[in-house]
């Protein structure tokens, strides 16, 4: 019984561990990004990239590189990644207008 407990709380242990690490990396990642790029993030708040190229003031082709640039600095992958990401982080949609 003493054992299963040990056994239990190194397992749940190496996972906090590991989960920390990732956050922490991923805090790295953001903290990398230019406010230009934080802005563009607003994609994973649902945004359209058009929408989000509007309230910037850019093209949607241009949001879409800027955006692919992003999703590369972050190490994500792919848009859903991303949003992934930034359910992790907590990071709160960028306020419209």
């Amino acid at each position: 019984m003493l054992l299963g407990a040990i056994r239990h709380a190194i397992v749940r242990s190496r996972t906090d561990l590991a989960r920390e690490a990732e956050i922490r990396s991923l805090r790295d990642c953001y903290a990398s990004l230019t406010l230009r790029a934080r802005e563009l993030a607003r994609v994973v708040s649902g945004l359209l990239n058009k929408q989000v190229g509007d309230e910037l003031g850019i093209s949607e082709i241009t949001m879409q590189r800027e955006r692919g640039q992003v999703t590369r600095k972050m190490k994500a992958g792919s848009l859903p990644g991303l949003v992934n990401m930034a359910a992790k982080l907590r990071l709160a949609p960028a306020p419209k207008g």
